[in-house]
């Protein structure tokens, strides 16, 4: 069982790295949906887009453990936690939702991504940054075991896997017959990502609903 003390710090730990979250998402969103709608490409679109549902889902976190941190009763904490459990769970969804829809519509649309400067260093940037992010949101989460901060460490990994097909996608984009790998790739992040989902989708269940 985590000390009191040890477990402020890793709440604050986690106000700072969802901090960092939103902030880094905002810019993220802006970026790549500008740089899909430029280039045409929708899976530069459908990464803009996932970066949209981070930023919330970093948002709510921020929010439940602000509140922690100011010394709110436990009995509060529990209800955010249990509200902000469902709020990821239901982003998961939307994300879960959003790669099928993509996919299924550039394979039979047969859409290439172009080639975008812009996209590239968005997507090598996440490619980098979010698996260090994740990282660190997890030591934090191992004192502090919140079922909402675990879902959005799963959207921050997805960040990073999204990223890396997206760079797949643009350097595939070159070889006009291997054009659909890219939506065979993002297909294949629902064998870990349904999971998480489910997962979190049990502990919004299981969580109470009393306000």
């Amino acid at each position: 069982m985590a000390t009191a003390t040890a477990r402020e710090l890793a709440v604050r730990r986690g106000i700072r790295l969802e901090g960092i979250t939103v902030g880094w998402m905002a810019a993220e969103a802006v970026l790549a949906i500008g740089a899909g709608i430029a280039a045409g490409s929708v899976l530069l679109a459908a990464f803009g887009f996932d970066s949209l549902i981070e930023l919330l889902s970093g948002a709510v976190l921020l929010w439940r453990l602000t509140i922690e941190a100011k010394g709110a009763a436990i009995e509060r904490v529990e209800r955010l936690e249990a509200r902000t459990t469902r709020v990821s769970a239901a982003l998961l969804i939307l994300l879960c939702g959003f790669v099928v829809v993509t996919s299924v519509a550039g394979l039979v649309t047969g859409l290439k991504a172009e080639v975008s400067v812009l996209g590239i260093f968005v997507a090598v940037s996440a490619v980098i940054a979010m698996p260090l992010l994740a990282a660190a949101k997890s030591r934090a989460n191992r004192i502090v075991d919140s079922a909402s901060l675990r879902a959005d460490i799963a959207e921050t990994i997805t960040c990073a896997y999204m990223a890396g097909v997206t760079l797949a996608g643009v350097a595939l984009s070159a070889v006009p017959a291997l054009w659909w790998t890219q939506y065979v790739a993002a297909f294949a992040l629902l064998i870990w990502l349904i999971p998480e989902t489910r997962e979190a989708l049990t502990a919004a269940s299981d969580s109470p609903s009393k306000e």
